[in-house]
């Protein structure tokens, strides 16, 4: 259920709201509109009498909403979402690229790959400290070390840092290193940590689990909007499919029917999407004009001695061209690339 407050409403008005339905058992979502606040109500819903809102000063009108994410749902939300770092922004006209390798290896690694996608163009920096693999003896990253190189890097050449988070014990901790924290494919619908998530005020980059519906996506969304936690970026990464040509089957229909169904900046990563490099600057510029808000690649100085995903790692120089590519499709949407920022 939607609250629709009137284009006046005061404060006092919407904190009235606020205090019936926290009284009623439910839970208030306040969401301040350029024109308007509405007030999506949420959990046990049984007792909040539409009605009695209706005679409440500031309320215009009172809707339902159909979807089952009812948070992550553009009908609670019809403005798109915009994350705000500072300098940059996630979700608005211009794009971002996240970029860097699958796992911090090294210190010589790391700073090496930052700088050349930092003079590419890229504003943020990819780089797992930890890192889930499906066998328990590849390389599992660097763990603190690993945070504290990322860190270094951010510092140098200005560059904000995601990296994935592995577990809810370990969110305070990354919440610390990290300016946007990571769910990958495989903790999707760990609601542990959807729950952990949702509690801190850091950026959370929600990627697509292999077999995950994009309906599935959007209630993993929904748990961390509902912890309040409302900077939340999607990510599209592929699924698993039969096709065994690439390494998952990069679905770029989701492109834009999620940003018809949600609010929230969504993410294209065609170097999962693909597990290819030959194939990444192909989904990378049709994500672009399919409507995505940024891209994260992945760029290893030399992919053949990468720890992890090295077949899908783009070379520096190759990332290179592939950012003046994504620049003329984004120019021929009507968009741009973000500027770089600049160290503090």
């Amino acid at each position: 259920m939607i609250i629709v407050m009137k284009p006046n409403s005061t404060a006092a008005e919407i904190g009235a709201v606020i205090a019936r339905i926290q009284k009623a058992g439910a839970s208030p979502h306040p969401i301040y509109g350029v024109e308007r606040t509405v007030v999506a109500v949420v959990g046990e819903t049984r007792a909040v009498d539409p009605k009695a809102f209706l005679q409440m000063p500031g309320v215009e009108k009172i809707t339902s909403i159909s979807a089952p994410y009812k948070l992550a749902s553009r009908e609670s939300h019809p403005d798109d979402t915009v994350i705000r770092l500072n300098g940059i922004t996630i979700g608005a006209k211009e794009l971002v690229v996240m970029a860097g390798p699958c796992s911090v290896e090294s210190r010589t690694q790391l700073m090496e790959t930052a700088h050349a996608v930092k003079e590419a163009g890229a504003q943020i920096l990819r780089g797992g400290a930890f890192k889930p693999r499906s066998s328990p003896y590849s390389f599992q990253g660097m763990g603190l070390k690993g945070l504290e190189i990322l860190a270094e890097a951010r510092e140098t050449y200005g560059l904000y840092i995601v990296t994935e988070v592995m577990t809810p014990q370990a969110v305070p901790m990354l919440a610390e290193y990290a300016d946007i924290l990571q769910i990958g494919a495989r903790n999707t619908q760990n609601y542990g940590l959807l729950h952990a998530v949702g509690r801190v005020q850091r950026p959370v980059m929600l990627k697509r689990g292999m077999m995950s519906s994009m309906e599935e996506l959007l209630m993993s969304a929904e748990y961390i909007l509902a912890g309040g936690n409302y900077r939340v970026m999607l990510c599209e990464r592929g699924i698993r499919t039969f096709e065994k040509y690439t390494r998952n089957t990069f679905d770029l229909n989701a492109v834009p029917v999620l940003k018809q169904l949600s609010h929230l900046p969504l993410i294209a990563d065609p170097s999962h999407g693909t597990g290819r490099w030959d194939a990444v600057p192909a989904m990378a510029r049709a994500a672009v004009a399919a409507g995505a808000d940024g891209l994260m690649i992945e760029v290893h100085p030399n992919p053949a001695e990468a720890f992890s995903d090295g077949p899908q790692s783009l070379k520096p120089e190759r990332f290179a061209d592939l950012m003046q590519q994504v620049k003329r499709v984004a120019e021929s949407v009507d968009r741009a690339l973000s500027t770089v920022p600049e160290p503090a």
